[in-house]
């Protein structure tokens, strides 16, 4: 600017020299508590990105997803049976697999007692089933339905396993009276009563029969003190005669 009277300004950086060491550490200190006071939020901030990070790559990515179910105590039936049945979607991220689902689907088939379904990271779900196990078969035209302990029809078979008898039961089923007696004398017999049964038949509660081998049959009457019967059975079991008669076991014929 032109003129005698006025002034020339400018800017001059003022050298570190020239700020006094007290202002200096008061304002290093200071940045410090502002660094301190953010270095929580950092954290804090690094750390929900992780997390949110990963709980996306678990839930709702592939990366995690289902690649095998692994079947686990199948006997009668097949590994590719109990995957059709579980209906695992493959790839699907195996944290979020309904394994209550799954588990309802693999008790549905018949010859499953029960199953437990658990995940094995990082890709596998693993299915293992208890398969019934048969206590009585009964005749179904030239083939043979296999009961199991319950009292539930779960299996055809072409022949009858060895070791289980043939049953004789209007109407076969875990409701069934005539069925539960079955059962319950099944469960009573002695080692050698169960060796040589060939057949029990119930064709009413209080009529119940036992078919051993050398065409012996044991009269049992009803399901009623099935224990002593079978005691009284198996100790008369030496005894000539083929009709044994347990149904009153106070009172026992043999002819």
């Amino acid at each position: 600017m032109a003129g005698g009277g006025g002034r020339n300004w400018r800017l001059v950086r003022a050298d570190t020299d020239a700020v006094p060491s007290s202002v200096r550490r008061f304002m290093a200190r200071a940045r410090q508590r502002r660094l301190q006071a953010a270095l929580p939020w950092a954290v804090g901030f690094g750390m929900v990105l992780v997390i949110g990070g990963l709980l996306w790559m678990v839930y709702a990515t592939p990366v995690l997803g289902v690649r095998e179910v692994r079947v686990v105590g199948t006997e009668s039936l097949t590994a590719t049976e109990v995957e059709t049945a579980a209906a695992v979607p493959m790839r699907e991220p195996l944290a979020r697999v309904d394994l209550d689902a799954v588990r309802a689907r693999v008790q549905s088939l018949a010859a499953v007692d029960h199953a437990t379904v658990s995940r094995s990271w990082p890709t596998s779900v693993v299915v293992e089933v208890v398969e019934r196990t048969p206590v009585a078969a009964i005749r179904a035209g030239k083939e043979f339905r296999l009961i199991d302990g319950q009292g539930v029809p779960f299996r055809t078979v072409a022949r009858k396993p060895s070791g289980i008898p043939l049953a004789a039961l209007p109407q076969p089923g875990p409701s069934d009276v005539n069925t539960r007696a079955m059962l319950t004398v099944l469960d009573a017999l002695t080692d050698d009563l169960r060796g040589q049964l060939l057949q029990i038949s119930v064709p009413a509660p209080a009529r119940i029969e036992l078919t051993l081998r050398k065409d012996r049959r044991v009269i049992w009457g009803d399901d009623s003190a099935s224990e002593t019967k079978a005691q009284v059975s198996t100790a008369l079991l030496k005894r000539k005669g083929q009709t044994i008669d347990v149904s009153a076991p106070t009172v026992v014929t043999i002819r």
